[in-house]
């Protein structure tokens, strides 16, 4: 008697539990959002590439330093080509 009611018990509380996972349409419609617009795609298409040339390249909240090096690419390898022979930076797994 104990198991059954139990068995019974347990029934009842899972099947009142999976009402709420059947209150809506299985395609989440209540999620869709609906927009009346009166520009054209190709308005809006302007405004995106306007939107992209006048936007930073800093990230919200940084302040990034910009630097220009005028230092060419065979004169830093180079100069870091002797400074590992000369054991002023570690190279390979050394370190």
């Amino acid at each position: 008697m104990n198991t059954t009611a139990r068995f019974l018990s347990l029934a009842a509380v899972a099947t009142f539990a999976s009402f709420g996972a059947h209150a809506d349409e299985a395609d989440a419609s209540q999620f869709a959002t609906q927009f009346e617009t009166n520009r054209t795609r190709a308005e809006v298409q302007a405004e995106a590439a306007t939107v992209a040339q006048t936007r930073s390249i800093e990230p919200a909240g940084s302040r990034v330093a910009t630097y220009s090096s005028t230092a060419d690419r065979a004169a830093v390898r180079a100069q870091a080509a002797e400074a590992v022979r000369t054991g002023q930076i570690p190279s390979g797994e050394r370190g």
